[in-house]
């Protein structure tokens, strides 16, 4: 028999081990040999309980003689490196642990108790992702999925998701779409990125944001080069005419269904009086749907993309919906603006094919319609029973922002926000203050109302935490 295996239908005798990296040095073949293994052992690249290939295998992989192997192995078995059992191969012996450092010496200030509970906005409850039927769809779209699909990919993302996102956002949100001009995405935050790269190349000077919301957003737009003027909130959301006098805006960019964080929903006045400002001026309302399934009251306002297709550049996500280590959404794009998105996306598909053809399918079969629908529910009773017991355990916290989404507001006495966040902490409760996400401008010539309050996600912690959270969050509540 002999060593060569190239032309042989057998398995080579390198395929029955596994693979090591050795750097083979010094005199002689065996003397390198053995120094290099003891070296993987002693930093620890070979863990104890490693079990080595055969002699065999090792010498094919080094292209050196097997009794070189045999005597180096044998060597250092006899040093207690290596183990050798009939039956069992060789392994990597098991020795003392390397001696742990002293511990450090106590603070003298006692750290804060990391929380036990977690009430912060911008999560839904994971333990809820829908696992078992998730694997059916992503199953019977592998079965399914065409050879292409494992390749590099389409810049507009598949197909199949674009399709069929096209046929739920009509039906659920109102968005006039097709999937000629709906573009892939790794999140939202992907999606805002590549929509300043495209606002910049059109020579954009700025993109008025809302004066409640997510820092790294406005810092996204900021370091793309584009200004950020505030364009103020209050209880009638967006106050959408003072865009006439700020200069040089391209975009703005909102959350008309449910403004976030503080909940407001966009007065029809205000959504028409954007849309004539985008016609007027040819700019764009770049609007995050982030959360537009879940209203409770009653039926969601569809998307402000519904008013006029080519002026809005709808976002959406399945972050809020399913869950945000999938990293898809989606942006629906006036025809005019598809090419400058592609062009910055890149020919080549960044978000995973399977992930995306897996959603489709999700979505063709009902099963998320059904999967939002239970969610809605859950979350409902969530929310009447926060507001049930701050009505019995706190009852002068006044609660707003509460018709949709999935956090509530939390309006609290002047001064205490600060307070109330830290006794939470000391509780074991994890919240966020209103004042995180406020944003203005010295010298914009108007100024946000002082308003000290919670921002409460009642939807992210699972059933097995959602009454501690609750008992914790009534127990600090001035």
């Amino acid at each position: 028999m002999t060593d060569s295996w190239a032309n042989s239908a057998a398995a080579p005798p390198s395929a029955f081990g596994a693979d090591l990296h050795l750097e083979l040095n010094g005199p002689g073949l065996r003397a390198g040999l053995t120094e290099a293994l003891r070296e993987a052992v002693r930093t620890g690249r070979l863990v104890p309980g490693t079990r080595l290939p055969s002699s065999r295998t090792l010498a094919a992989d080094l292209g050196i003689a097997r009794n070189t192997v045999a005597d180096s192995y044998a060597e250092l078995v006899a040093e207690g490196w290596l183990t050798a059992q009939q039956g069992s191969g060789t392994r990597v012996a098991k020795r003392a642990e390397p001696r742990r450092a002293a511990p450090a010496a106590p603070r003298t200030r006692p750290p804060q108790p990391r929380p036990t509970y977690g009430l912060m906005p911008g999560s839904p409850d994971l333990a809820e992702f829908p696992r078992t039927q998730w694997l059916k769809a992503a199953r019977r779209a592998l079965t399914a999925a065409p050879h292409d699909a494992f390749g590099y990919g389409d810049a507009l993302g598949r197909v199949e998701l674009r399709t069929a996102l096209a046929d739920y956002l009509a039906r659920a949100r109102g968005v006039h779409a097709e999937p000629e001009r709906i573009v892939i995405s790794s999140g939202f935050h992907h999606g805002l990125m590549l929509m300043a790269q495209a606002l910049k190349a059109r020579r954009a000077g700025a993109v008025a944001i809302e004066s409640y919301g997510l820092g790294f957003y406005r810092d996204l737009l900021t370091s793309a080069g584009l200004r950020t003027p505030p364009l103020y909130v209050d209880e009638h959301g967006a106050r959408t005419d003072d865009l006439a006098r700020l200069r040089g805006v391209g975009a703005v960019l909102m959350t008309p269904a449910h403004q976030y964080p503080t909940g407001v929903p966009l007065n029809p006045d205000r959504r028409t009086a954007v849309v004539d400002w985008a016609r007027a001026t040819g700019g764009l309302i770049l609007e995050d749907d982030y959360d537009g399934e879940f209203r409770y009251d009653r039926q969601p306002a569809g998307a402000l993309q519904g008013l006029d297709p080519e002026r809005v550049v709808y976002f959406g996500t399945t972050s809020k919906s399913l869950a945000p280590g999938l990293r898809l959404a989606w942006m629906v794009l006036p025809e005019e603006l598809v090419s400058d998105i592609v062009a910055a996306k890149g020919a080549v598909e960044v978000s995973s094919t399977l992930e995306q053809l897996t959603l489709a399918e999700f979505i063709a079969s009902g099963a998320y319609d059904r999967h939002v629908r239970s969610m809605r529910l859950r979350y409902r009773r969530r929310r009447d029973q926060l507001i049930a017991a701050l009505a019995q355990k706190a009852p002068g916290i006044r609660v707003t922002g509460m018709a949709a989404g999935l956090q509530v507001v939390l309006e609290l006495p002047p001064g205490t926000e600060h307070s109330v966040v830290q006794a939470a902490a000391w509780q074991g409760l994890a919240v966020s203050g209103i004042a995180e996400f406020r944003y203005e401008v010295a010298d914009s010539g108007w100024r946000l109302p002082e308003r000290d309050a919670l921002v409460v996600n009642y939807a992210a912690p699972p059933d097995s935490a959602w009454a501690g959270a609750l008992d914790a969050l009534c127990r600090v509540m001035p």
